[in-house]
């Protein structure tokens, strides 16, 4: 509630300055986008964190096995954590070497990841020694340091006493992603529960519950850097999902284990889910209609004109300056008017592409349909005519250029 308020308050309050709030997440391309780091904990009725490891989280069996059902749910559920962060400005942001990639993994801190080790593998945790750290100066001491959260690449990452889940992205209500983090871990409680109630040996069990669960789900748990290209390797070879986009990941919110999980504890049922499902379509269908639009009123009215103009007027100065003295040299205006004239001719052959490709976006059957063509075609078609304007941009004069330039936007005041 306190997130929304905040987005809210920035829209209303930021126009009194002069200004606009921007909660896109990527509303410039070079530019690093914007998220939200959703933090997930969970405790008793009496405040008690369920996550807090304690002194000796190798012996600590309350925290292994909460511990153990998020490693559970995380991997159980991955195309569902996917859903919840799949709009169409964080497809530009996750993955772009400033924000988690699109693959869930977990980082959860070298010493974690040796008790889990040793838990799988029934081998004797040896504990390394405390590492220290120094700031240099020599009135603030030396401080412990931490074993936890060091991989700002991963994008579920545990933080000392809780989870701190990065995909989320800047325009998000954060509500579908704590359902889908509270549920999932609910239905591996339960299933936990349900295998260790009664038993006689309970400790063992556990034991046996732990080895059992670590070694299932110890794929989705990876220390490394999750922008390089080797970890995408790998994740397809460990099985993970990488759903790159939002359609890919619609598609995957009414898979069969999907529905019947938010069935199973009376969150959704599966009609309620398919109507999601429906508006998540039609919603990213509507963005990628109003930004192609966009783009395409903004080439023709404001580009296309700005460019020309410019072109008119390096081609008066040639005539003016081969006028006023013969044999003068003109190369330089010469050369920039046939590289803008050349671009430009390009700009209008990219623009009508992208014109037509959002006609045939329109006349597509459903929203689902659409989402995908506008995806898979009407973004390419964007994107080379941006890269277009982009390289007009630069050679054309400043007074003529129709909007705010990187410069103006990020130094001027």
């Amino acid at each position: 509630d306190q997130n929304l308020l905040t987005m809210e308050l920035l829209k209303k309050i930021a126009p009194q300055y002069g200004m606009s709030a921007l909660l896109a997440e990527k509303p410039f391309m070079g530019i690093n986008g914007s998220g939200k780091h959703n933090n997930w904990s969970l405790s008793t009725d009496g405040g008690i964190n369920l996550f807090k490891q304690g002194k000796r989280p190798q012996e600590n069996k309350q925290f292994l096995l909460f511990l153990a059902a998020v490693i559970k749910a995380v991997d159980d559920y991955q195309d569902l954590l996917r859903v919840s962060t799949a709009t169409p400005g964080n497809d530009y942001r996750l993955g772009g070497n400033e924000a988690p990639p699109a693959i869930i993994s977990i980082f959860l801190g070298e010493e974690l990841d040796m008790i889990i080790d040793s838990v799988a593998d029934g081998s004797e945790y040896a504990k390394k020694d405390t590492k220290y750290m120094s700031l240099g100066v020599r009135s603030v001491p030396v401080i412990r340091q931490d074993t936890t959260d060091r991989n700002r690449t991963s994008p579920f990452a545990f933080t000392g006493n809780k989870f701190e889940f990065r995909m989320v992205g800047s325009s998000q209500n954060i509500a579908l992603a704590n359902i889908v983090l509270n549920t999932a871990v609910a239905n591996s409680l339960t299933e936990f529960a349900d295998r260790l109630s009664g038993k006689d040996d309970f400790n063992s069990a556990l034991d046996e519950l732990l080895k059992e669960t670590f070694n299932s789900h110890k794929r989705i748990l990876f220390s490394g850097n999750a922008y390089s290209e080797e970890w995408q390797r790998e994740a397809e070879a460990r099985g993970l999902s990488n759903l790159k986009t939002a359609p890919m990941a619609y598609e995957r919110f009414t898979d069969k284990k999907n529905v019947a999980l938010f069935s199973k504890f009376g969150v959704m049922s599966e009609v309620e889910m398919h109507s999601r499902r429906e508006i998540f379509f039609e919603n990213y269908r509507k963005i990628k209609n109003i930004e192609a639009k966009t783009m395409l009123e903004m080439t023709a009215r404001d580009i296309i004109p700005a460019v020309s103009d410019y072109i008119g007027k390096l081609s008066d100065n040639v005539n003016k300056k081969s006028a006023a003295l013969k044999g003068v040299d003109t190369s330089c205006e010469c050369e920039l008017i046939g590289k803008l004239s050349e671009l430009l001719s390009k700009t209008y052959s990219e623009y009508s592409k992208l014109e037509r490709a959002e006609k045939n976006a329109l006349s597509k059957s459903s929203d689902e349909e659409a989402a995908f063509y506008y995806n898979d075609v009407v973004e390419e078609k964007m994107l080379s005519l941006r890269r277009t304007v982009d390289a007009m941009e630069v050679l054309c004069g400043r007074e003529y250029w129709p909007m705010p330039t990187y410069g103006d936007i990020i130094f001027k005041i």
